[in-house]
């Protein structure tokens, strides 16, 4: 006479194993997800802070308010030689930009490059380093959002490791009147910007392996149809 034991067959026996080992796989995963959207969160200015050093170039990435007009201050109180406005519509020039910063007008006709190639933050990258290369620049005060930064070094020091780069966080309005823990529009921004922060580590370290794997259409293509802002290309 047998047991109700005796009638169980070694796969049987594995699937509670199986089972717990498929929950283990899965906590570690949740585990990773959170610590990994904890150490982001980590990265994100609340408040400007002027950098801590003066550099031979400045960069900024379009796409959020105000950007333009803090690096245009940086460029005036001489903490960089030159500015790059990286993603400009291919129909706006600079007299549409100085335009809306007639104080700062001068520094238009002789320390302000346009860049309207980028269409996102890997090209805003690729256009930096040969901005930066040409001039014989060795170091660059970056201007972006807070959120967008994380994202924007992870692309920028890939594509150009011999240039030191000095982060400058914009914090927009709405940041401080929305935190992202109240949920709404910034938290929704926030968790975008997370998956596409993971995904350009992703894509640089399997790129630092030979693998180019694309991961661009996480980021929103431009709407020609769509009014847009004269120097903006997109929402990085």
């Amino acid at each position: 006479m047998t047991s109700p034991t005796d009638d169980q067959t070694p796969i049987a026996r594995a699937r509670p194993r199986r089972f717990r080992v498929g929950l283990a796989v899965l906590g570690l995963g949740v585990v990773a997800v959170v610590g990994g959207f904890v150490a982001f969160l980590s990265q994100l200015r609340n408040t400007e802070a002027v950098p801590d050093r003066k550099a031979d170039g400045i960069v900024v990435l379009t796409g959020g308010a105000s950007r333009v007009s803090d690096a245009m201050e940086l460029l005036a109180t001489g903490y960089g030689k030159r500015l790059l406005i990286s993603g400009v519509h291919p129909s706006s020039g600079a007299s549409d930009i100085s335009r809306s910063l007639p104080e700062r007008q001068a520094y238009f006709n002789c320390c302000v490059d346009l860049d309207r190639s980028a269409v996102n933050t890997r090209s805003n990258a690729a256009e930096t380093r040969r901005w930066a290369h040409e001039r014989g620049f060795t170091s660059l005060i970056v201007v972006t959002s807070n959120y967008h930064m994380p994202r924007a070094i992870v692309e920028l020091s890939h594509a150009m490791p011999d240039i030191a780069l000095i982060p400058y966080a914009v914090v927009g309005e709405k940041w401080r009147e929305e935190p992202w823990y109240e949920g709404g529009p910034t938290l929704r921004l926030v968790l975008s910007e997370y998956v596409k922060y993971v995904a350009a580590k992703l894509r640089v370290h399997l790129d630092d392996l030979g693998i180019d794997l694309n991961f661009d259409w996480l980021e929103t293509p431009p709407n020609s149809s769509a009014p847009r802002r004269p120097t903006t290309a997109q929402a990085n």
